[in-house]
């Protein structure tokens, strides 16, 4: 099914990425997570009644969180008429069991109980939400729009053996990942006896970016690389010294331009770029569950209808309204609004007016997400209990 609307989008130019969530274009932030999907669109010029206002969580996490004097009735939300409301009511309610709050787990229960009892319509769900939330937006401490980004899960093949292209071990966790150093030294000291299979490296790379994805091996045999451990290092962009080294150009630092990059250039200097970022990841090897990875909340994403967000500003199970407009990246859609459960979160994703929205799983999705890198705001939908 569709998620959250796009509109005005130019053909990608990505081809296939290495996929938790430190979103491709976060790749590129950092250098200075089955419903409708969201949709890119130009959103309508002017501003929201009430206007953006900081939001303070309830002091009280058993209850409602407040509602300030500006809240908002969804319908007059930028683009509320043209959402999928009940495409987005089902990502709602595949989701919204990750809200541990009263008010909003209430209001969860009359949502499970509409979908099982029901048949719906799309008026049922927008109804719904109408009744059942009030929209409270958020704001930047400076009052600038925040960022959205996109992150995916990737599929990539792999090797039981190494091999002249396949040459990077996936490694497990060790018995101390903190003290296990930084990546250089990692994938100096690795054992070729521990590795639980074998990439190319920049497969590899984005696959750490990305925190899981899937491999499949020469036999045809599928198994998920799932999040183990990392090492305690801080994640360091490369695409601005790339730009800056004249590597890429200056607006040609997507995900895909990256990979490329270091595929053609595979060995010492692809190892001496990718080494300016010492965060490194360790994985578990899982069977494959033909589905989605789970985020931070331990719910599986909902593609297109699922963000990571910033835990400190923001609950897991929280509905939010999104509208990002105007990206820049080469083939970046104009825009994306709708509603979205947060349910993830990462290292990259920090402020209340930030946003990574998981595209969902392989190549088409990875060539989407590397290019969403949108001017945001965001309305948090809080439940009338």
């Amino acid at each position: 099914m569709p998620g959250l609307r796009r509109r005005g989008a130019r053909r990608p130019v990505l081809k296939g990425l290495g996929g938790g969530s430190l979103s491709l274009a976060g790749l590129m932030v950092l250098a200075a997570c089955s419903s409708a999907p969201m949709t890119p669109h130009r959103p309508t010029p002017g501003a929201i009644p009430g206007g953006p206002v900081p939001y303070t969580p309830s002091p009280n996490p058993g209850g409602p969180p407040p509602a300030p004097s500006n809240a908002l009735s969804p319908a007059v939300l930028p683009g509320w008429n043209d959402e999928d409301h009940l495409a987005a009511f089902r990502a709602y309610v595949d989701g919204c069991g990750a809200a541990r709050e009263d008010a909003a787990r209430r209001v969860c229960a009359r949502a499970k109980a509409m979908a099982t009892t029901m048949t719906l319509t799309p008026s049922d769900a927008r109804a719904f939400f109408e009744a059942s939330f009030s929209a409270v937006p958020t704001a930047t401490a400076d009052g600038r729009p925040g960022l959205l980004t996109s992150y995916f899960t990737p599929e990539y093949p792999a090797r039981r053996r190494p091999d002249a292209e396949f040459s990077a071990p996936v490694l497990p966790k060790p018995a101390n990942p903190r003290a296990a150093g930084d990546r250089a030294y990692i994938e100096s000291a690795a054992r070729p006896d521990q590795a639980l299979a074998w990439m190319r490296a920049e497969d590899l790379f984005f696959l750490q970016i990305q925190g899981s994805g899937y491999l499949t091996f020469e036999d045809g045999t599928r198994g998920r690389a799932a999040y183990a451990a990392d090492n305690g290092k801080p994640f360091v962009g490369i695409a601005r010294p790339m730009a800056q080294q004249g590597l890429l150009p200056q607006n040609g630092t997507s995900g895909d331009a990256i990979r490329g990059w270091l595929a053609d250039h595979r060995g010492y200097q692809a190892q001496a770029v990718m080494a300016l970022n010492p965060r490194y990841i360790f994985f578990r090897l899982d069977p494959d569950d033909n589905g989605h990875p789970a985020g931070a909340a331990g719910v599986p994403l909902t593609e297109r209808r699922a963000i990571a967000v910033d835990p400190a500003h923001w609950r897991y199970g929280e509905l939010v309204w999104l509208e990002a407009d105007g990206g820049n990246l080469r083939g970046a859609s104009a825009s994306y609004r709708g509603l979205a459960m947060a349910l993830d979160t990462g290292s990259a994703i920090r402020g209340p007016v930030r946003a990574d929205l998981y595209m969902g799983r392989g190549d088409a999705a990875g060539a989407e997400a590397g290019t969403v890198r949108h001017p945001l705001r965001m309305w948090r939908l809080v439940p009338r209990g």
